[in-house]
């Protein structure tokens, strides 16, 4: 069965798109990314001879958290632990960079799907071994370095995730870029003057940690 073969202005717009649904907002609008704060108790008035429990005013009560569903903190732990840090795989050599997505095809067969944060690891390591570069929507320069969008897709295109999972990784990466007041879409943001490597990897990082702690 062919693969369909999206470009990085098309990835853009599907997550620009998937960003602005209903079911999304759902997902990143008041989520936890944290076990909620403890009750807070009212201050006890010191008693002679006996240490002082609680600061003046208010402070958390631990014996609270007695009263939360076993179920509620097992699924708040899980939450709060970080992605599997991605398989390692060797990328292709700064050849491989410079071919073809379609010679790579091969790599896909038997890999199983990925969470969106995994995926932006590994489309982070190929920003970092193939390089970054800001031409707009071009999948990839002369020398094989990539777009943000356009590492996404190669690393879909290496096996890494499918088409459904890009779509997911460039909506948290829209939604990062939101949370840092940048309204546009991912292109611009690559493309914009002063835009440097340092700075699309930033993006990730903080893209990755916050996909992380939603659990994708």
């Amino acid at each position: 069965m062919a693969t369909p073969v999206l470009t990085p202005g098309q990835l853009d717009d599907e997550a620009a798109r998937l960003h602005d649904s209903q079911a999304w907002q759902q997902i990143v609008t008041g989520w936890e990314y944290t076990a909620p704060e403890p009750a807070l108790a009212p201050a006890e008035p010191a008693r002679p001879g006996r240490p002082k429990e609680r600061a003046a005013g208010r402070t958390a009560d631990w014996r609270a958290l007695l009263s939360m569903p076993v179920d509620r903190l097992v699924e708040d732990s899980l939450r709060a632990l970080p992605a599997a840090p991605p398989h390692e795989r060797p990328l292709p050599g700064r050849l491989g960079a410079m071919l073809p997505d379609l010679v790579h095809v091969w790599r896909r067969v038997g890999q199983a799907d990925l969470r969106p944060s995994t995926h932006l690891g590994y489309a982070r390591q190929i920003l970092t071994e193939w390089g970054w570069q800001n031409t707009p929507y071009r999948l990839r320069d002369a020398r094989g370095a990539r777009c943000v969008c356009g590492a996404l897709l190669s690393a879909h295109r290496l096996g890494y995730g499918s088409l459904d999972t890009v779509n997911r990784a460039g909506a948290w990466l829209i939604t990062e870029l939101r949370s840092q007041g940048w309204p546009g879409l991912i292109g611009p943001w690559n493309r914009h003057p002063g835009r440097t490597a340092a700075d699309a990897l930033a993006l990730l990082d903080a893209t990755i940690r916050r996909a992380s702690l939603a659990g994708h």
